[in-house]
């Protein structure tokens, strides 16, 4: 069952590590949480690690770089592990091939450029559709305006010509301050559901775990960590960390804060049984804020 608690701190001395989702828990793309850069702050004081684990489809510098801007203070994290790291190293193991097609938007070209040292070295075209091996999605090309009903006919045509696409960023939608954004993984689903064939590197899918837990270990010296796995996305952080056999903090005042009650300060713990039955999905707690 469930346990609900207020603070990170209530369950801190069970952990040595927390692998900590961003947007939605630490920040909300415009400003960073104050209780939740306290929390992280205060759990590193402790002489534990706080690594940041995204589903962002660009690596880890700009991640660093996106942080910075918007204000999150470097001392409450010690590593960072995004989606677009481990994408990348699919992308230069040759999974899709040589010659790709890039669906996604200008600010995602540090994919392409900002690779990593000690990846695997293979070189990369990047090409149109019609002559494409494969096709890397890092996100929509503009996901202030688009949908997922934009690209229809450019998946239709890869569907025809089977090519495989590699999703960045598995996430469905973001919420940008009070806007809500669809992700990478929103046109991963409409491509699946065309019967096309894609391959995920983010949450909740291992290679992101693989690569986190090698991070903490070359951080740490330690192999063998007591996780926490935090986050507002049950079907990415939650799933994903049940799946890697780590426990979870679901954030319940996130993306899917109006389902648990009409004050995300005061979920209702009968609707967040509910909902995650009905999604047979199990989370170790649950707390409305990270904090």
């Amino acid at each position: 069952m469930t346990e609900m608690i207020r603070s990170l701190g209530e369950v801190a001395e069970r952990y040595d590590a927390v692998f900590c989702d961003l947007w939605g828990c630490l920040h909300n793309g415009k400003v960073p949480f104050a209780a939740a850069v306290a929390a992280l702050r205060a759990f590193r004081a402790e002489g534990k690690a706080v690594l940041l684990l995204t589903n962002s489809p660009r690596p880890k510098s700009s991640v660093v770089e996106q942080l910075a801007r918007i204000g999150v203070p470097r001392d409450c994290w010690d590593e960072i592990v995004s989606s677009g790291d481990a994408a990348q190293y699919g992308l230069l193991s040759g999974a899709v091939g040589q010659r790709v097609h890039h669906i996604g938007a200008e600010k995602d070209e540090s994919f392409f450029t900002d690779l990593p040292v000690d990846g695997p070295v293979l070189e990369i075209s990047r090409v149109p559709l019609a002559e494409a091996e494969g096709v890397v999605c890092t996100g929509l090309r503009d996901d202030l305006t688009e949908t997922p009903e934009d690209y229809r006919a450019a998946l239709l045509m890869m569907k025809a010509r089977d090519l495989v696409m590699l999703c960045a960023n598995p996430d469905l939608i973001v919420d940008l301050g009070e806007r809500r954004l669809y992700c990478a993984g929103a046109l991963a689903q409409a491509y699946e559901a065309m019967g096309g064939e894609v391959l995920y590197y983010g949450k909740p899918h291992p290679p992101i775990y693989d690569l986190a837990r090698r991070k903490l270990a070359a951080m740490t010296g330690q192999e063998e960590a007591r996780i926490l796995a935090i986050g507002d996305g049950v079907n990415t952080d939650v799933q994903g960390g049940m799946a890697e056999g780590i426990d979870t903090l679901f954030v319940t005042g996130g993306i899917a804060a109006a389902e648990f009650g009409p004050d995300p300060a005061r979920p209702d713990p009968a609707a967040l049984a509910e909902w995650l039955e009905a999604r047979e999905m199990t989370t170790t707690y649950a707390i409305p804020f990270l904090a």
